[in-house]
């Protein structure tokens, strides 16, 4: 009895140890590095390589022995390629590790009348509401049926999107409540005072 009772107790603690594994192997698959981000890099068994390093604004990243290289658009699991492909002729069979410290670069805004105004750090797929949620809600000054989502395109031009306030917090129109992406501004105005 004690033997089942002991290999129970370590079938749960492994069971509570590698479900986390892999749940955040499954993140770095989907997450994209953008400029902003800060990444820690390991190589193992060489100290003087453990970097912790910025994204820059052109989606580098500047590395020891190697230089610059781009970052941007990579998955994490994508970089520790790159790296250790670049490595490869200095350090044969480089174990390269490459983990987002920070994920800075995604981050959205929320301004006008909310209670905070401000940037706020994604997590995993932010919807409009989530981010007016985490902005402290609308202030009783909003104009809630005049609220707009600025995006921001990779070529640099800028469009903007119509929320349905009033129609999504009353359940209706859901499909509008739209992930947002890196860099967009959801703007609540002020109401008219007539």
């Amino acid at each position: 009895m004690k033997k089942i009772f002991t290999f129970m107790m370590l079938a749960i603690a492994l069971g509570t140890t590698i479900a986390p594994a892999a749940a955040a192997n499954e993140q770095s698959r989907d997450f994209t590095i953008i400029a902003g981000d800060v990444l820690q890099i390991t190589v193992w068994k060489e100290d003087q390589l453990n970097q912790e390093v910025l994204v820059l604004g052109d989606g580098t990243i500047n590395f020891p022995l190697i230089g610059t290289v781009n970052a941007a658009g990579s998955t994490p699991e994508e970089l520790q390629d790159a790296i250790k492909e670049k490595l490869q002729k200095l350090i044969p069979d480089a174990a390269v590790t490459v983990a987002v410290k920070a994920a800075l670069g995604h981050t959205v805004s929320v301004i006008g009348q909310v209670a905070k105004p401000g940037e706020l750090l994604m997590g995993r797929g932010l919807t409009v509401m989530q981010a007016l949620s985490q902005a402290g809600g609308l202030t009783p000054y909003a104009d809630d049926g005049n609220i707009i989502i600025l995006h921001h395109n990779a070529n640099g031009k800028e469009s903007s999107t119509e929320f349905p306030y009033s129609d999504v917090i009353r359940g209706r129109h859901l499909d509008k409540d739209v992930v947002l992406n890196p860099g967009d501004v959801v703007v609540v105005p002020t109401a008219g005072l007539l």
